[in-house]
């Protein structure tokens, strides 16, 4: 699959961290705002993807350093397990949840399980894609 393109292995080289930052830059901002973690994963295997355009699938792999299919089932866990606050406080599951913690400088972070799902859906996509390509460009070699 290796083109042997300069250019084209000289953006994957830059793209890649660039795109990774936007597709956490999405997960983060997502469910108050347009993206999540659907989008934000297909972004970061989008990345990955151009990644093994301009090098080859063994150093894609070598730089996931997991198989994909991990990150699927890792995905799926915390994707369902996020539901799991709300059922415990007698609330219907996948019923939001919102945490508000002091930070020291003098501000507050604050944490959701809508954000826990979206990571888990990031997750998802991201090994379900890239196991789809990675398996199609394997046999095409």
């Amino acid at each position: 699959m290796n083109m042997y393109s300069l250019i084209l292995r000289t953006a994957g080289n830059f793209l890649l961290p660039l795109l990774l930052l936007f597709s956490v830059f999405l997960l983060l901002r997502g469910h108050d705002e347009p993206g999540g973690g659907f989008i934000a994963g297909l972004v970061a295997a989008g990345a990955i993807v151009l990644y093994v355009f301009s090098m080859d699938i063994a150093s894609a792999r070598r730089l996931l350093r997991v198989d994909p299919r991990d990150l699927l089932g890792a995905g799926m866990v915390i994707a369902v397990l996020s539901g799991a606050p709300a059922a415990f406080l007698g609330q219907p599951y996948f019923t939001a949840q919102w945490w508000e913690f002091a930070l020291p400088g003098g501000g507050e972070l604050k944490l959701s399980t809508v954000l826990i799902f979206d990571i888990g859906v990031y997750l998802v996509v991201v090994g379900a894609v890239l196991t789809i390509i990675l398996n199609l460009a394997e046999a095409e070699d």
